[in-house]
């Protein structure tokens, strides 16, 4: 009875050891299928992630050999710039002329109430210069210079008889702000000395007795006139300017006209005359003569 009873106890203990043998062999499979699904998952996450690997090593690789190919361009390029050109000297002398540009719009801004003007241009600087006398506006010239070494005359409106060449080739080069001062001095004293020369014949033609003679540059002036209007007896008057940049004769001769001997009074006139042309504008002479006539006409009535 008891043996029988003890044979029953060891056949359940050994079922219940296989149950649970069972059952950690079920957990064990579970565990292992999990296992293999999560490294499947993983593979599967992870393969983008290597082809993205490879292909930014592909990518730098191939950069790698651009730069490569690039750097024998560029040596090849640069031995053969060297043969023909040399940067440096190329961009010294871009400097150069971007200084003298800069230069030239300083001079302008500086010299704007001067009657000296200008605008920039696609080539270079286009300068105009006003020219006035006594306050009086006069006439306009213009200069377009390009902007390039050398530096040239690209068009002007300067006339031919000012020596706008020699002042060129004096100081362009060197020195524009001297060139254009130079320029600006021989256009104004042309323009003053023909100023006095019209106003001259135009306002005291009465005073004239033959023609008023000058050249184109207006620095050789040559007539006859009488100071007294009722009288009969006229000097000649020879004004030279021989200073092109200036707007009083540097030369003067004044004679009397006629065969007749001089007195004194006479020679004391003639002189005073010289000094008068050599000390003061042409027309301010001649205005001094009318206010003479008008005080000797008051006094005779």
């Amino acid at each position: 009875m008891e043996q029988a009873k003890t044979v029953r106890q060891d056949g359940e203990t050994k079922r219940g050891v296989l149950a649970h043998l069972e059952g950690l062999e079920a957990q064990m499979k579970r565990f292992c299928k999990s296992s293999e699904e999560l490294q499947r998952a993983q593979a599967k996450e992870s393969t983008p992630g290597n082809k993205i690997r490879e292909l930014r090593h592909l990518r730098d690789k191939l950069r790698a050999e651009v730069k490569k190919r690039q750097a024998r361009g560029d040596g090849s390029r640069a031995s053969s710039a060297n043969v023909e050109s040399d940067p440096t000297v190329e961009m010294g002398e871009q400097e150069v002329l971007e200084k003298k540009q800069e230069s030239i719009k300083a001079i302008l801004q500086a010299y704007r109430f001067t009657g000296l003007s200008g605008k920039l241009t696609s080539r270079g600087v286009c300068v105009c210069i006003s020219t006035a006398f006594e306050g009086n506006l006069l006439d306009s010239y213009f200069v377009d210079l390009v902007i390039q070494k050398p530096l040239r005359i690209h068009h002007h409106s300067i006339p031919v008889f000012i020596p706008l060449e020699k002042i060129a080739a004096k100081y362009l080069q060197t020195d524009i702000q001297h060139f254009l001062f130079s320029l600006c001095e021989s256009l104004n004293a042309y323009s003053g000395r023909k100023y006095q020369a019209d106003q001259l014949q135009n306002d005291f033609a009465a005073f004239l007795t033959g023609p008023l003679q000058r050249n184109s540059l207006c620095n050789l002036l040559s007539f006859t006139y009488k100071v007294d209007l009722m009288g009969q007896y006229s000097f000649c008057a020879r004004l030279l300017y021989e200073d092109l940049t200036a707007t009083l004769p540097t030369d003067i001769t004044v004679t009397y006209q006629g065969t007749e001997a001089l007195s004194a009074s006479w020679e004391e006139q003639r002189a005073s005359h010289e000094a008068l042309f050599r000390t003061k504008p042409l027309h301010r002479v001649f205005a001094s003569f009318a206010r003479e006539e008008e005080l000797d006409l008051s006094l005779a009535s």
